[in-house]
């Protein structure tokens, strides 16, 4: 492989990335927040599944909950990114998120705004391209 097709895959790499990511910010640092089959792994243990992670966020009675559920998710899929990152930059590793830091450097506001860049990392993280086939043997008149 030369480097001009090394560049072009990496490049490739990162328009997927890209492609499958909500940005948020906080504490004034951007963060995208990406849906991993990592992440994937970590919400199916916690929620049982992805199909059950939209019924506990909107179905939270209890506020406190609520709040910690955010933010476990954004730290959780905020580090996804930071860990593709690391594994590309390994001269350059930026430390993972806590969730301390990120109640600290959140309001209640901003988390809730936050809830609708986890629901579209969601979906871009699970969307599916369905080629269809013609039909064989199809009759005609």
């Amino acid at each position: 492989m030369t480097n001009e097709q090394v560049e072009t895959n990496s490049l490739d790499v990162d328009e997927v990335a890209n492609e499958r990511s909500a940005a948020i910010e906080i504490g004034g640092v951007k963060y995208k927040l990406v849906l991993t089959t990592k992440a994937t792994k970590e919400i199916a243990k916690r929620y049982g599944g992805l199909e059950n992670l939209g019924t506990k966020l909107v179905e939270n009675k209890d506020f406190e909950l609520a709040l910690d559920e955010v933010v476990w998710l954004v730290t959780l899929l905020a580090n996804q990114s930071i860990l593709i990152h690391n594994i590309r930059n390994k001269d350059d590793k930026k430390e993972l998120l806590e969730e301390d830091e990120v109640e600290l450097l959140t309001t209640p506001f901003e988390l809730a705004e936050y809830k609708n860049a986890i629901m579209v990392s969601m979906m871009k993280g699970t969307k599916r391209h369905i080629a269809s086939e013609p039909e064989k043997n199809v009759e005609v008149g």
